[in-house]
């Protein structure tokens, strides 16, 4: 039977997760790529991107229009299966061309020889209602 949530590999995939959310909010590539697995197969869906593989991710990056980062993170829950195999998900809040906003993230996180990778990644935005400016159902946990 796998183990859910060893205790150990919890607070180790937390311990990479907060060195993940720091380096994404000062632009630092090289421990962001260090920390994606460097694949054909690794996937990051962004909130207005489809990216594919170490290359497309990297290049993104690189060329990120606003590479400064600021949000405020909540609900962060880490859950592991076995050993080798985790899942970060995650709300946040930011600012966006002067636009309070929420979104999620999800990460797939494995454990390889070389050390624990993301192998696959998702960030969405919620929508804003052009009425209220408020965020769309579900936002603060409605639904």
């Amino acid at each position: 039977m796998t183990n859910v949530n060893d205790s150990a590999v919890v607070a180790e995939v937390t311990d990479l997760y907060l060195k993940y959310e720091e380096a994404l909010c000062n632009n630092n590539l090289e421990v962001m790529d260090t920390l994606f697995w460097d694949a054909p197969d690794v996937v990051r869906f962004g909130i207005s991107e489809n990216l594919y593989g170490g290359d497309e991710i990297r290049n993104f990056r690189q060329n990120r229009p606003n590479p400064k980062i600021e949000r405020e993170i909540s609900n962060l829950k880490i859950v592991t299966f076995g050993k080798d195999s985790a899942t970060v998900t995650l709300e946040f809040r930011r600012n966006i061309n002067g636009v309070e906003r929420y979104g999620r993230q999800s990460q797939t996180w494995y454990r390889f020889t070389e050390g624990w990778k993301v192998v696959s990644a998702h960030v969405s935005l919620l929508p804003v209602s052009k009425e209220a400016g408020e965020q769309g159902a579900g936002s603060k946990g409605e639904n």
